[in-house]
């Protein structure tokens, strides 16, 4: 049984979303920050599997070019992190991750009050560290949640979805869950109706309704960012549908769907 973590969320919060991370990352850390499988707001109920992970991957020296997805100089940097994730020297999650979708989300443009409460509302599914609040200690890695690893059943996804799901719905209890999520990451997270209040996949689409894919990650990124700082008391699903709407894009438009 995975343990409650829900201990370690905000008394008032009321809505998390769920944010892929992303395959580049920040180098290094804070010297006296060294991770540990346990640590952050999940690793109480997700730090024994973290450690399965880690030590697989110190096992596979670091993982091949097949399983990393990388050639050349990013993969000798990722294998040389994946072999020495243990003690590794960390930063918050939303410094670790680089991608268009962090960039635009923009947190070290908010207020201090602002991202203060962004960092308890965000979580980020991923390989290593099956779900981190974007405030939790992240180790420099590379593991996509696609990837097959060597002695784990199915994709990352597919291994890390009971666990992962139980400690977020835990941690979620009785708020809405904004999922802007890959069908990829999706993958590893599954509501439970009797824990979170809702569960809105919300995705972003061409106006013809193409899916939007890559190309709308700088569109996803200020969409997050609009939704925490424009409405930080979504409640309920008609909360989250009217606060879509007052957001626009030159290229894409919001479609929500109820899981």
């Amino acid at each position: 049984m995975v343990p409650n973590v829900r201990q370690t969320r905000p008394v008032r919060l009321n809505f998390v979303i769920l944010l892929p991370p992303s395959e580049g990352k920040a180098e290094g850390g804070t010297p006296r920050s060294r991770w540990k499988p346990a640590s952050g707001a999940f690793g109480a109920a997700l730090g024994a599997q973290r450690a399965e992970v880690a030590a697989a991957l110190a096992t596979a020296r670091g993982g091949s070019e097949a399983l990393l997805g990388v050639g050349g100089k990013h993969l000798q940097r990722a294998r040389q992190a994946n072999r020495e994730l243990i003690g590794a020297p960390t930063l918050p999650a939303a410094h670790r991750y680089t991608g268009v979708v962090w960039d635009h989300l923009d947190l070290a443009g908010m207020t201090t009050v602002q991202r203060a409460r962004a960092m308890t509302r965000i979580i980020a599914p991923s390989g290593l560290m099956g779900a981190s609040l974007a405030s939790d200690p992240v180790p420099d890695y590379r593991l996509k949640i696609g990837a097959r690893l060597a002695g784990f059943d199915g994709t990352m996804a597919k291994w890390w979805r009971d666990t992962v799901s139980e400690a977020i719905n835990r941690y979620a209890r009785g708020c809405v869950v904004i999922d802007l999520l890959p069908s990829e990451h999706r993958g590893a997270y599954s509501p439970d109706a009797a824990l979170v209040s809702d569960h809105v996949i919300v995705d972003l689409v061409t106006p013809t309704g193409k899916a939007g894919g890559h190309d709308a990650k700088a569109a996803k990124g200020r969409l997050a960012r609009h939704l925490l700082l424009t409405t930080p008391l979504i409640a309920a699903r008609k909360d989250l549908i009217a606060a879509t709407k007052q957001f626009s894009d030159e290229r894409f438009r919001v479609v929500t769907n109820v899981n």
